[in-house]
């Protein structure tokens, strides 16, 4: 254990992962007890993740006997082979600036934009009574239960985990559950209204070319 030079910073573990639940918040205010399960559920993924990213790396410890047999001239305990995907297809890239990388980046940065341009027009509906039809609404139905997905999809191409790829699964679950009891709450409340918008606009993949129109998409 003595080559785990790039392990064991629990402050800043604890540190990255405040930061990105504070950065999290901040763009999707919990607005009840519902918003606060699911945001809750993000959170404990992210802690999880920064977890093995910066203090103990469980998912290599477990796998090392593996690892090292198949790529033997890896240092495994250290802090870039935590990027799994590109050390093991041996890509000989710096993983920081490799494909998988820089597509979590994408993901990331379009989840956090996507709950960032979601959450205003939800509240702003909400306190109206109204229905949220217009910006990120008027392309899906659950935009900020999409983008949480695409910050975790993210995270998963950059540095995967046994913990968060068990997480991962049951968390989609557990959004789409709640975007179900929601829509059937929505239905009863706004009545045809709700029933014309979700004919129009898709549950999770917005149309492709752009626009809400068109014939409805499965959820």
């Amino acid at each position: 254990m003595s080559g785990m030079q790039g392990y064991g910073f629990w402050v800043f573990a604890a540190a990255n992962a405040a930061l990105f639940i504070a950065f999290a918040y901040s763009f999707a205010r919990p607005l009840n007890a519902r918003d606060w399960r699911s945001f809750g559920a993000f959170s404990a993924f992210i802690v999880a993740l920064f977890a093995e990213m910066y203090g103990f790396p469980l998912t290599i410890y477990l796998l090392s006997g593996w690892l090292q047999t198949r790529w033997p001239g890896v240092n495994w305990f250290s802090h870039d082979a935590g990027h799994l995907p590109e050390m093991m297809l041996g890509l000989g890239v710096n993983p920081h600036f490799g494909p998988f990388h820089l597509l979590s980046t994408v993901f990331i940065i379009g989840g956090f934009w996507l709950v960032a341009a979601a959450w205003p027009v939800l509240f702003r509906a909400v306190r109206a009574g109204r229905l949220a039809t217009t910006g990120p609404y008027a392309w899906l139905r659950h935009p900020q239960y999409a983008g949480f997905i695409l910050i975790m999809t993210g995270f998963l191409f950059q540095w995967p985990t046994l913990v968060t790829l068990v997480m991962y699964p049951v968390l989609v679950a557990m959004y789409v559950r709640l975007a179900r009891r929601e829509e059937r709450e929505a239905a009863e409340r706004f009545g045809p209204e709700y029933a014309a918008w979700q004919a129009r606009v898709p549950g999770w993949f917005p149309h492709l070319g752009g626009g809400a129109s068109g014939a409805a998409r499965p959820s």
